[in-house]
């Protein structure tokens, strides 16, 4: 698989609970080609050349995988806004909230029809019990987002813009 094709698998298959951008992907490549993980074939650049992961970076990804999962500091541009939106006013903030739901609706479409998608072409296959538990976390996770996002816009039509309490 080439670095382009695997940055593009990552946003289409994995993009709806990871992300990696070129800048992560090539120098990950070439210190993996390094310690022996993965085979390059083809060019002398990245972009053109193919990579095979190899023993010794199946063993090194399951060493990975059985490390103890670490979460990431949650950071939420929406949320922090939210957080100050006296200062926005509630019109501002419930653009936000319009814009946040309509993003979650069209993400739970995606997901939804990812769903549909791979399980007539993955169905059958033994990894896809496990792509499967991810793809309906992501709907779970965009249908929560649009069901908080529709309850916040009703919160705030109770909120004066002068103030921003609560009537």
């Amino acid at each position: 698989m080439t670095a382009y094709a695997l940055r593009e698998a990552i946003r289409d298959v994995l993009g709806h609970f990871w992300n990696e951008s070129f800048g992560q992907i090539y120098p990950t490549l070439y210190a993996l080609e390094a310690d022996g993980h993965v085979i390059r074939e083809g060019g002398q650049r990245a972009r053109s050349s193919t990579f095979t992961i190899t023993a010794s970076g199946r063993a090194r990804l399951r060493d990975l995988l059985d490390e103890p999962v670490q979460e990431s500091p949650p950071r939420n541009g929406l949320l922090l806004r939210l957080f100050f939106g006296r200062a926005l006013g509630p019109q501002r903030c419930a653009d936000l909230l319009r814009q946040a739901q309509t993003q979650a609706q069209v993400r739970l479409a995606e997901l939804e029809g990812l769903l549909v998608e791979l399980t007539a072409a993955e169905g059958h296959t033994p990894d896809w019990p496990y792509i499967r538990l991810t793809i309906l976390a992501g709907i779970r996770q965009a249908r929560a987002s649009a069901d908080w996002a529709a309850e916040g816009l009703a919160s705030l039509d109770a909120v004066t813009p002068d103030t921003g309490a609560s009537s």
